[in-house]
């Protein structure tokens, strides 16, 4: 019996050069001309002795196994017991980036949050034009809560006098459920950045990363030997990697040709500074994918900003993640503390600039990204800091 498996394939709607320095997410020599490198997000059953066949095909940039995917779980932290601002203030992140006091609001920009899907009927997000679509098999809505404190950040409302969003005149909103009450899959989130793209996303932000434990389990429990299913995990692994990294490689080409489109990830809560000051993990997929801005959490101390505990290594940029209270499910506020909670923040930021650059005259991806990650700096930090925990450093507002 044939041993099959389900794919996620990448496919151009035109053939992809062959080049080893440019990579097969580039078009051909003189294909320019012929309009954008429009892409197709194919999900299929393979027989796995085809697989190599399959990408050598002309039109695949990239073929890999749909593994799950997970939340990046928010941590607790001291700082999510404490006491809610006062009526008519602003939550410190919205404050520590400088959009309290930036001109720009996001007016204008699309905003896709691929998450636990949202609790439209909250108070953060009324007169905000919500289009749902669920990825996940459990249909529309939020049973977990961690989509809806995101989108909170990014694009909330003031709730009872308190502001929580970064990016307020945000006004049409995409919500692709891609993590359920079983979890998820990297099939579901490929599906769900093209189905953002098609829509008109200038931001997508994700808060989820890949499940390699759960994935090799998988394995194992379809009768792999534990030692190939460690190295049909690790295999999988590193295909997804680039396939996140050739698809982040073709939103980049689309953006000569329409919308720009930044997508923007959480890098992950598995280092144990507080434990150990050597337990640092390195930045987790899809943010670790070259073209995806992944983002470190920082706190706040008596001394200053310093790097969250658990905040994985070797992000781009810094968001406020500890104590971070927003939007609840059902209504009112929470804190949670998180990469999942300093995303949203870069997230906004980045629709801040976007509103900025739109002011001005056309919106291009490259400049838009050096702007986000150029305005991350390390002014307030705790002495002592490893530059590499958080790259360029805490993001900042237009003013």
């Amino acid at each position: 019996m044939a041993d099959r498996q389900r794919h996620i394939i990448l496919r151009t709607a035109r053939p992809a050069t062959r080049d080893p320095f440019l990579g097969p997410s580039a078009a051909p020599a003189g294909a320019a001309a012929a309009g954008p490198a429009e892409m197709k997000v194919d999900i299929d059953d393979i027989d796995l002795s085809k697989v190599s066949a399959l990408t050598r095909q002309a039109d695949v940039v990239a073929v890999a196994p749909a593994m799950p995917m997970k939340l990046v779980m928010p941590v607790a932290t001291p700082a999510d017991a404490a006491a809610a601002p006062a009526a008519g203030t602003t939550t410190w992140g919205v404050t520590a980036v400088g959009a309290d006091t930036s001109p720009f609001d996001g007016t204008g920009v699309i905003v896709a949050v691929l998450d636990t899907g949202i609790d439209k009927t909250h108070p953060a997000f009324a007169g905000v034009t919500i289009t749902e679509k669920d990825f996940s098999g459990d249909g529309n809505g939020d049973t977990n809560g961690h989509g809806t404190h995101c989108a909170g950040t990014i694009f909330g409302r003031d709730v009872a006098g308190t502001r929580i969003g970064v990016a307020r005149g945000v006004n049409q909103v995409l919500i692709g459920k891609v993590i359920g009450a079983s979890g998820g899959a990297s099939d579901h989130i490929v599906s769900a950045i093209q189905w953002a793209l098609d829509n008109g996303a200038n931001v997508i932000s994700m808060s989820l990363g890949i499940d390699f434990p759960g994935y090799q389990a998988q394995l194992e429990m379809a009768g792999k030997p534990k030692q190939v299913a460690t190295s049909m995990a690790l295999e999988g692994y590193r295909a997804n990697v680039q396939l996140f990294e050739r698809l982040a490689g073709l939103v980049k080409a689309r953006a000569a040709f329409g919308a720009p489109t930044l997508v923007i990830a959480a890098s992950g809560n598995e280092s144990e500074r507080d434990v150990d000051p050597t337990f640092i993990i390195a930045v987790a997929p899809p943010a670790v994918s070259e073209g995806i801005i992944s983002v470190a959490a920082v706190g706040q101390g008596a001394g200053g900003f310093t790097v969250a505990p658990f905040s994985n290594t070797g992000a781009n940029v810094a968001g406020p993640g500890v104590g971070v209270l927003s939007a609840k499910v059902g209504g009112g506020l929470r804190s949670l503390s998180g990469t999942s909670m300093a995303t949203p923040h870069v997230a906004g930021v980045a629709a801040l600039w976007a509103h900025r650059i739109l002011s001005a005259g056309p919106l291009s991806t490259v400049p838009w990204m050096s702007r986000l990650i150029a305005s991350g700096n390390t002014t307030g930090f705790v002495a002592g800091f490893d530059p590499f925990d958080f790259g360029s450093g805490l993001v900042h507002a237009p003013q």
